[in-house]
């Protein structure tokens, strides 16, 4: 430490002396500020063989960041994330983006622990606390000692931790801007896959039947007034996780609630979405796509047990408690030739939680 403090302690030094460190401007400002540095010590001898050893290991958590947010990255954009039954690469594709991601962040956790930890001096100082206006003299000393924390960091006396920390961070920011700039790489709708589910009418316009789990096509006679049973697209592997966006609840409404959910439809534009008193909206959620299963007869509620959102079936399943902003979307339906629920086209909205449907 050096001795001008120590030489000038009742008087302010001059801070223009060309003889003055930036340490010396540094304590003087501690001075000023009524702070005493009750202890400060290095922790290595500038240069030693610990340093060094340290500043690696420093640097090989960062770098560790830099190649998990770079795996990330790749992850992200190139591997097979669309759903294929069976076992595949997909099934991968998020546990390796949470697996990347939890890396990179805890490298860079442990090494700025570490770094502060091991190689900054231990310093401990005590403040009075005061308030005053800052003046010139005061603005010289903060950028002095800002000046003097970033040398205390030794970036420049250990290049290795600077390239590191840059080479950590750059893919991690990159991370961040990796969602907004995914679309550009490549567009999120490809196939239109976010818009259509199992319900879309097949390649000749033959029009889907709503079927039970376990693969049995449903009459209106299955379901009594004020019941409802969950449907699934008739279709090749329409019950598994392939068309998990499809799943549905068809309900039979009492005579007086029918016919105030087809005046709620007629106001919407949705005049011939019911079949007599049944009406089938999508069970998922839109707030997290959760599993909107729980009706109330009484009420004509469905509730989502995840969140506690509410939605009225007699009024275009609207929203009418929880965090919830959206309706579920309801699917247009009629009986075909032989008695059975059909699909008269797919899902006129975006199926599941409202940023879905945001391009």
């Amino acid at each position: 430490m050096s001795t001008h403090t120590e030489k000038s302690a009742g008087e302010p030094l001059d801070l223009d002396d060309p003889k003055l460190t930036r340490f010396d401007v540094f304590q003087e400002g501690l001075r000023r500020d009524d702070i005493e540095i009750v202890h400060y010590e290095p922790q290595f001898v500038a240069g030693s063989k610990a340093e060094r050893r340290t500043a690696r290991l420093v640097s090989s958590f960062f770098l560790l960041t830099g190649l998990a947010a770079t795996a990330f990255l790749v992850i992200y954009i190139w591997w097979p994330w669309e759903y294929e039954p069976g076992s595949g690469g997909d099934k991968f594709y998020t546990p390796l983006l949470g697996v990347t991601l939890g890396v990179a962040l805890l490298g860079i956790g442990f090494g700025i622990l570490t770094w502060g930890k091991k190689l900054l001096p231990k310093e401990v100082a005590i403040q009075d606390r005061h308030e005053g206006e800052v003046d010139q003299v005061d603005r010289k000393i903060t950028g002095q000692t800002m000046l003097f924390v970033a040398d205390e960091l030794g970036v420049k006396r250990r290049p290795l931790l600077g390239i590191s920390l840059l080479a950590g961070l750059a893919p991690v920011g990159a991370v961040a801007a990796a969602p907004l700039v995914g679309g550009l790489i490549k567009h999120p709708h490809e196939n239109n896959q976010m818009f259509t589910t199992g319900f879309h009418p097949g390649e000749n316009g033959e029009k889907i039947r709503l079927i039970r789990e376990d693969g049995r096509p449903v009459r209106p006679a299955d379901i009594s007034a004020g019941g409802q049973i969950t449907v699934f697209p008739g279709i090749e592997h329409g019950v598994s996780n392939k068309h998990a966006d499809s799943v549905t609840l068809l309900i039979h409404l009492r005579e007086a609630d029918a016919v105030e959910a087809r005046q709620a439809n007629e106001r919407a534009g949705h005049g011939d979405y019911m079949w007599g008193n049944y009406a089938a909206y999508s069970k998922i959620c839109t707030h997290a796509g959760c599993p909107a299963s729980l009706y109330e007869q009484q009420t004509n509620r469905l509730l989502c047990p995840c969140h506690q959102s509410q939605f009225l079936i007699t009024d275009n399943a609207r929203p009418i408690f929880g965090p919830a902003s959206r309706r579920l979307p309801q699917l247009p339906i009629e009986v075909d030739a032989e008695g059975f629920f059909v699909a008269k086209s797919d899902y006129t909205e975006t199926v599941g939680p409202d940023f879905w449907e945001r391009p």
